[in-house]
């Protein structure tokens, strides 16, 4: 069976609640939509926005207080917010990838080795059997190699170990003060390359349930691991994968019965939040991108900005500013779409304002070095 560009980005929208809002709690969404990018602490809220009908932001204040949603350094050794029942296999399948990068040279030249973190590690994890602070977590690292390290050490070793962040407070539940507490399910010891295997496995059952279908170098991209390890467990995933031929004959692979609307189903206007998963989800990221705005969005140092997505495509950018939302748009569109945009910055404004009504301000300069809108507006807030 074939499958079309268009097909594949309406498969992404309504895998990821992007169709039209659904009637979810906080809970359920989060494991509907299986990961949310959680670099800002904003951001997992505004992508939630995005998806459930009525979004209250305090019930995701609630799912983290109560670690069933929750934010660690996971795929693509990035922070991700995911379901707590979907962490141990996750953080298992990504383990070599984190443990490939976290302890590497930086980590080694202050004196410590990957043998060092593999003794570490366990005691840590019963040290933070309770929330422990950076400062606190750093005395107790600096106590046990019997000298000071540099913060590197510390940084590169909370990244390497399952923990999970913390609520503390602030607008969005995370701060630039952090905590960490030992992820559930994770002690004594760390997982080995049987468990990464199966992890594996179930990540991509996971990943092609909220982003199918997907080739192997997209499973890849969303992981960061090696197209062999993928390889590997789609092969072991055999019985349980459909295949279909994807554009350009790429072979894509999905779970049978997953949802897959047609190419002309209507798509709503979003205003999605910085580092929305959809944007980074895939190898070909055209399947919502499209390629000459890329730039535009995902700048030099990896910010995503946060983005206009008109039919399903992102179209512009946007941010906060005195009055309302500032909508710039990539190429011109027409007045319902504007009005659709407008409608959202309302209901958006509404959500800000008893929380951060200039979020994502520190990304201004970006506006300020310009970016190639051609048509500006102020959409008014509520």
């Amino acid at each position: 069976m074939a499958i079309t560009a268009r097909a594949l980005n309406r498969s992404t929208l309504a895998r990821q609640l992007l169709l039209g809002r659904e009637s979810l709690d906080v809970v359920d969404a989060v494991r509907r939509v299986v990961a949310l990018q959680a670099q800002h602490p904003a951001s997992p809220y505004l992508a939630l926005w995005n998806r459930i009908g009525g979004f209250d932001p305090a019930g995701l204040d609630a799912a983290v207080a109560g670690f069933q949603a929750v934010r660690s350094t996971l795929m693509r050794i990035t922070l991700h917010m995911v379901h707590a029942e979907d962490f141990p296999a996750f953080r298992e399948a990504v383990e070599p990838t984190v443990r490939a990068s976290r302890l590497g040279s930086r980590f080694t030249a202050s004196g410590l080795t990957p043998g060092d973190a593999d003794a570490l590690v366990p005691d840590l994890l019963k040290y933070a059997d309770r929330p422990r602070t950076s400062a606190e977590i750093r005395g107790w690292l600096d106590e046990r190699v019997g000298a000071p390290r540099e913060p590197v050490t510390w940084r590169l070793l909370r990244q390497y170990a399952p923990l999970w962040h913390a609520p503390v407070g602030g607008p969005w539940s995370f701060g630039t003060q952090q905590s960490y507490v030992a992820a559930a399910g994770t002690q004594p010891v760390l997982t080995g390359p049987d468990a990464a295997a199966v992890g594996l496995q179930t990540l991509i059952r996971r990943y092609l349930e909220g982003f199918g279908p997907a080739s192997v170098a997209d499973m890849a991209q969303f992981a960061l691991v090696q197209r062999a390890r993928v390889r590997t467990a789609v092969r072991a995933l055999a019985d349980e994968l459909e295949q279909l031929e994807g554009p350009d004959g790429t072979v894509m692979y999905d779970i049978p019965g997953a949802p897959r609307p047609a190419e002309d189903t209507p798509a709503p206007p979003r205003l999605m939040a910085m580092w929305d998963s959809t944007l980074l989800a895939y190898a070909d990221r055209s399947r919502v991108v499209p390629p000459a705005y890329r730039k535009h969005v995902t700048r030099v140092n990896g910010d995503v900005l946060p983005t206009l997505l008109v039919d399903g495509y992102v179209a512009g950018v946007w941010r906060p500013v005195d009055g309302g939302i500032e909508a710039g748009a990539f190429h011109p569109l027409p007045d319902h779409v504007w009005q659709g945009l407008a409608a959202e910055a309302g209901s958006l404004t509404t959500l800000l304002a008893d929380r951060d009504p200039r979020v994502y301000s520190q990304y201004g300069h970006w506006w300020t070095k310009g970016l190639p809108a051609a048509e500006t507006r102020l959409l008014p807030g509520s």
